[in-house]
């Protein structure tokens, strides 16, 4: 039996939560908790709950049910660490540090999720191939049948974790094979459900298959601006004297010139991933351009506040400049990623 000083990360003040998915599981959310290591870095451990006379994951079946969780324990653990006396002249960067860590996590998280239920939305009418048509190794019945569950959710996929079974298959020639059953493959068939969806394969790069997941959804964004909802939020977030808006991996950005009014951006890539940067919340945008993507305003690990601004990606080429006289300072508002989710909900899919 394993003793609680040889789990991971043991002795290790916790600082936060949050979850990931249980990628050998193929379901469900993983619980970790954020740690201050002696070198002073922050890092990511499994957390384990006392059980009877060992330890269990401490796991969750919804991505709802893991956020508020961890949302509940951080409220308490973030207090206690700024009412901690030791270490006060560094606490300031700390608990920068494990805010961004923390919001890192979140956003990435609620991102892949909406980006499978867009997946499934767009193939939720693909024809589920005919059982008999499903060749597996050795025509092993209980492959085909633990196979077939997974395409009635998703058929497109091209590669399968069949986790009661002990294997995982990919598909090449129309026919199932035996590939290595691993945490690494795991996290394929994670990506997987996603990717292929919109057309691309689990085990490319994955920040460049999401830049692209989030440029093909980008039109179905922009459909949001004729929600009743949306309208609401907007309109209300523009009586605050608010121009930019952000919700998820877009940003509804409101241009006066040509009486434009609210359109919808991407949000640079780095503005919701770990980068040594976290972001600065009281900063403001100076767009000098027309670029479709907005970068976040930051502060760096060494304090050096950057204001946000707006870009191209570098296959569009340069973003139409600005007149010097037509530079505009922008404040902007963040809301909950998960809304996200909710309004694309509302969208009838073609």
């Amino acid at each position: 039996m394993i003793k609680e000083s040889q789990l991971p990360g043991y002795g290790l003040p916790t600082l936060a939560l949050f979850a990931e998915p249980f990628f050998e599981r193929g379901f469900g959310y993983l619980m970790c908790e954020c740690k201050l290591k002696k070198d002073g870095s922050l890092g990511w451990f499994n957390r384990y709950l006392k059980e009877g006379g060992g330890f269990k994951a401490d796991f969750y079946n919804t991505l709802d049910e893991a956020v508020q969780a961890a949302e509940e324990a951080n409220t308490y653990l973030l207090s206690n660490l700024m009412l901690d006396q030791s270490a006060s002249s560094s606490k300031s960067s700390l608990i920068l540090k494990v805010e961004k860590a923390v919001t890192v996590r979140k956003r990435r998280l609620i991102e892949e999720h909406l980006m499978l239920s867009e997946s499934l939305k767009r193939n939720s009418e693909a024809n589920i191939i005919e059982p008999e048509s499903i060749i597996v190794p050795g025509n092993n019945e209980n492959l085909r049948l633990a196979l077939i569950e997974i395409l009635k959710e998703t058929p497109y996929v091209q590669l399968a974790r069949l986790r009661k079974q002990g294997t995982t298959l990919f598909k090449e020639n129309g026919k199932w094979m035996h590939a290595k059953h691993t945490k690494k493959t795991a996290t394929y068939f994670y990506r997987e459900r996603i990717a292929r969806g919109f057309g691309f394969s689990g085990c490319a790069h994955w920040g460049k298959t999401k830049a692209a997941i989030r440029s093909m959804l980008l039109p179905r964004a922009n459909q949001l601006l004729q929600l009743a909802s949306v309208k609401r939020i907007l309109d209300e977030a523009s009586s605050r004297g608010l121009k930019v808006v952000v919700l998820g991996g877009f940003v509804f950005w409101f241009e006066s010139k040509n009486s434009v009014g609210w359109c919808v951006k991407e949000l640079s890539e780095s503005s919701s991933s770990d980068t040594g940067r976290t972001i600065w919340l009281e900063g403001k945008i100076l767009s000098k351009n027309h670029g479709r993507i907005v970068v976040l305003p930051y502060i760096k690990e060494n304090g050096d506040k950057v204001l946000g601004h707006t870009k191209n990606s570098p296959h569009d080429g340069k973003a139409l400049p600005r007149h010097k006289d037509e530079y505009v300072e922008l404040p902007f508002e963040m809301l909950e990623d998960d809304l996200m989710i909710g309004l694309f909900g509302e969208l009838k899919y073609e």
